[in-house]
């Protein structure tokens, strides 16, 4: 496994200032971590930001808005981003979930201090505040009109909120346990929910109904993730036929992250198994990077790519650290993926 390098989280904030200081260390398995900093000694001639590197450690570029620093004893680099913009009055404490509308306008969030908020996404100003969920708010995502917000919460409930008057139309009950992910399937009559009373479950938004238990995994089910199958995919027969009131079910298969760790894919319309993979330790997000490749994240810091078609060897195991893998995202030719350190 490579070695890693990291910067603390608030680097871009400490090397704004004469003579700030942040702090660098360069992790490689099985070996010593090595330490070091970095030192802001003033600004160049255009501008940019004047660092220095402590021994072991060399700066090999910086803009207004990244640094790139290697380690050569362990031949490793890496460019750290600062933020180009940062909202610290939205929430209070540690944001646990957050997503933005289609168009780019609009952000939802969660946080542990107990709120949910829709704001701007280009200042941060608060619109609007939902309220009515009990207990923590685990989840949030808009739908694809950007309109209308969808949540799921410790209180086992799931809810559709008015982005524009915050107003909650639809509530959804059936769950045992705490919600804690969501999946829209297509443009969002029907929706998604995993919970900890380790089912997954299908809904209706035009009856507020459920429409079925896609899996009963007897684990909670930590994220699921919704996409259309590979056409060699067999992704079952249904054993009765589906309700009309299901709308973009067919071709579809439901990945499920699970506490016991396993990660699970099961065809949509059908409610059949498609495969089966067992991790190194509990499964808490996954994603699709396209109709063949998906990826999912553990406990204890892997990230698996596999193939669906072929579910026995993975393509590859990613793991930087040994923090939690607590989110996966696509992104252009690759993905971006959040840890719990």
């Amino acid at each position: 496994m490579a070695a890693t390098l990291r910067i603390q989280s608030d680097w871009s904030q400490a090397l704004r200032r004469d003579e700030g200081e942040a702090w660098l260390s360069c992790r490689s398995p099985g070996k010593p971590t090595l330490y070091g900093s970095l030192t802001r000694r003033g600004l160049s001639t255009e501008g940019v930001p004047d660092i220095a590197a402590s021994e072991g450690f060399v700066v090999r570029e910086v803009t207004k808005k990244s640094i790139l620093i290697s380690c050569p004893h362990e031949n490793v680099s890496t460019k750290f981003l600062a933020p180009y913009t940062t909202f610290c009055r939205i929430h209070q404490k540690s944001i646990t979930c957050l997503d933005i509308s289609s168009g780019g306008g609009l952000g939802v969030s969660t946080s542990t201090d107990g709120t949910m908020k829709i704001w701007q996404a280009a200042n941060g100003e608060i619109r609007r505040l939902l309220e009515g969920h009990v207990y923590d708010v685990n989840c949030c995502r808009f739908f694809p009109s950007g309109l209308v917000v969808l949540s799921g919460g410790m209180d086992a409930q799931l809810k559709i909120w008015s982005a524009e008057d915050a107003s909650c139309v639809v509530t959804f009950k059936g769950h045992k346990g705490g919600i804690l992910d969501t999946a829209i399937v297509d443009r969002g009559r029907n929706v998604l929910s995993c919970s900890r009373d380790g089912t997954a479950r299908l809904w209706d938004c035009g009856k507020s109904a459920c429409l079925g238990v896609i899996a009963d995994c007897g684990s909670p089910v930590n994220g699921i993730a919704v996409g259309t199958a590979d056409n060699s995919l067999n992704l079952g027969t249904p054993e009765k036929a589906p309700s009309e009131r299901e709308i973009g079910t067919e071709g579809k298969i439901l990945l499920l992250a699970r506490e016991d760790k396993k990660l699970q894919g099961v065809g949509l319309q059908s409610r059949q198994p498609v495969f089966l993979f067992i991790g190194s330790d509990a499964f808490n997000c996954c994603t699709f990077l396209s109709s063949t490749y998906i990826l999912a994240g553990t406990q204890d810091g892997n990230i698996y790519q596999l193939d669906v078609r072929n579910t026995n060897i993975p393509i590859q195991v990613i793991h930087r650290s040994g923090a939690p893998v607590l989110s996966l995202l696509p992104y252009r030719d690759g993905f971006i993926a959040s840890q719990g350190n």
